[in-house]
């Protein structure tokens, strides 16, 4: 067997690895992506316009907030900033994986990091963590299966939801509240996981009756770092390197 046919044979083995790692993933993002083609159309988008914000920002909980934005009028500046403040964990997530994607060249870094999601990010780290180099090969296995199901289904479901004469009245997207106190309770298991959610959510609370939405939502997460930061370590937390 020559050795290029050694090399793709690995390259695709790579591939299906990661694609394998990202089935669960997209069985639980596949009901939000058509939850948001269905609130989409229900806030004025269009099909196309549904599908194209997913192409473009590929960021469920963000996508929700700018839709709901759109729908009140806001200037175009506040959108997007509302936007990056939902996203800006990302921007933690790029500066922790990005030593591992050092390698890699500037296209493929950039690519790497406009599909980075919480559970790629997940993903990436537990196989450095096994001792293993994350190849780009194995990357985009993870990711891009997830990118084409997520960008596609709302278009599907933005075509649904234009049979629906008003999708609000479903009460669908409560499901929004649920996806990020699901995300919360998955780090209940952490050192100072109430107060710091406790902390969060007060300032959260007193910041949208103060200053309105959605500065509440930066201003609560904000709140929540800086309550963390400011807290004491643990005996044992100090002991780690």
């Amino acid at each position: 067997m020559s050795s290029s046919a050694i090399v793709d044979r690995s390259s695709q083995s790579e591939f299906w690895d990661g694609a394998r790692l990202s089935i669960p993933v997209i069985v639980a993002s596949g009901p939000f992506a058509l939850l948001f083609g269905a609130l989409a159309v229900g806030n004025g988008f269009s099909v196309f316009e549904a599908f194209l914000m997913s192409a473009a920002i590929f960021g469920g909980a963000s996508q929700m907030v700018g839709i709901e934005l759109f729908g009140q009028q806001v200037a175009p500046w506040l959108i997007v900033l509302s936007i990056f403040a939902v996203n800006f964990r990302h921007v933690l997530y790029s500066a922790a994986i990005g030593r591992h994607l050092a390698h890699w060249t500037r296209a493929r870094q950039a690519i790497a990091y406009f599909i980075l999601t919480d559970p790629q990010y997940a993903i990436a780290e537990s196989k450095v963590e096994s001792g293993r180099k994350v190849s780009f090969i194995f990357y985009m296995g993870a990711a891009a299966p997830v990118y084409v199901l997520w960008i596609s289904l709302s278009a599907v479901g933005a075509y649904l939801g234009l049979m629906i004469p008003d999708t609000h009245a479903l009460g669908i997207d409560f499901l929004l509240p649920i996806y990020f106190f699901g995300l919360v309770m998955g780090f209940r298991k952490r050192p100072l996981w109430l107060p710091v959610v406790a902390a969060s959510a007060a300032a959260s609370i007193v910041a949208y009756k103060v200053v309105g939405s959605p500065w509440h939502v930066s201003i609560g997460a904000l709140a929540g770092v800086l309550f963390a930061a400011l807290m004491p370590l643990s005996g044992k937390e100090k002991q780690q390197p």
